[in-house]
């Protein structure tokens, strides 16, 4: 082999180093020209909160037992509070608060506004636009129940003579239609209209979740007890979103973070104090309650 043999040789490596080269920078611009802006300068969010120093998360105000803001002072609390304070020492950030609402936090994780969103239901819609981490707790349904009537199951609550009220549209009366359907069941416009007919005792009983009931009955001890029936558990999901994002790091950490938590006791610790904002007595939460 002559020294041009060998110059040739090393020229056409040369080339080809650059072709590939060529071929990778044009496979990367492709794909950035795909990708949404956002994707682009939010790709990996556990690193930025970690570098930034800060993690950014919506709030709800009214919303208890999950958030509560002191008008006077502009603290927060609650719940999703005591969640994320443990985040940020955790991860030794400050917290930034983003007010919102259920149906905004999805928007906002999508804008790249928020880091996490608390106290999110996972739905097929929702998750085809954000990711969910591992769940939080199932929230339970049941009903509270006028004085003197004792229920244990659906079927308990499933006669004709039962009157039961629940809020339109809700997903309390899609769980009262589904579980109770011979009983006598009257849709109102809002919660605030079943209450009045339930503390004016025109009906028998009210579906709705636990949350909703306990903090409605400790505003009002009147109005009954608290029951969450079985035969079937009816739940939904309660978690948290994060924005979809190619590197899965922020959403698995918190998983893990979340199960850590749940398995030692600390969430429903959590969750009972935020109920307590609400007037929620610890002994009135339902051992049944798997958090």
């Amino acid at each position: 082999m002559t020294q041009s043999d060998d110059i040739k040789i090393s020229e056409d490596r040369r080339d080809a180093l650059r072709y590939a080269l060529g071929i990778g920078s044009g496979a990367a611009l492709a794909a950035a020209m795909a990708t949404p802006a956002a994707a682009q300068t939010a790709d990996n969010t556990l690193d930025r909160i970690r570098a930034n120093k800060v993690l950014r998360i919506a709030v709800l105000p009214g919303e208890l037992p999950y958030f509560n803001k002191d008008l006077a002072t502009g603290t927060w609390s609650g719940f999703s509070i005591e969640m994320a304070n443990d985040l940020a020492k955790l991860l030794d950030v400050k917290l930034e608060y983003v007010e919102s609402t259920y149906g905004n936090s999805i928007l906002d994780l999508q804008a790249n506004k928020i880091d996490l969103g608390f106290a999110l239901n996972p739905t097929p819609q929702r998750a085809l636009v954000v990711d969910f981490t591992n769940l939080v707790f199932p929230h339970p349904f049941g009903a509270m129940l006028k004085k003197g009537l004792e229920a244990k199951t659906w079927a308990d609550i499933n006669k004709p003579e039962v009157k039961i009220a629940v809020d339109v549209g809700s997903a309390n009366e899609a769980v009262a239609r589904r579980f109770a359907p011979n009983a006598t069941i009257k849709s109102l416009k809002s919660r605030d209209e079943v209450m009045l007919e339930m503390s004016s005792g025109r009906v028998d009983c009210v579906v709705n979740a636990l949350v909703l009931g306990l903090t409605a009955i400790a505003k009002n001890p009147n109005l009954g007890t608290y029951k969450i029936l079985a035969s079937p558990s009816v739940t939904i999901a309660s978690g948290t979103a994060v924005r979809r994002e190619a590197d899965k790091r922020w959403r698995d950490f918190l998983s893990v973070w979340i199960d850590y938590n749940r398995g030692i006791g600390q969430m429903r610790e959590w969750f009972v104090k935020g109920l307590g904002l609400a007037g929620v007595k610890a002994e009135d939460v339902p051992v049944e309650l798997n958090i």
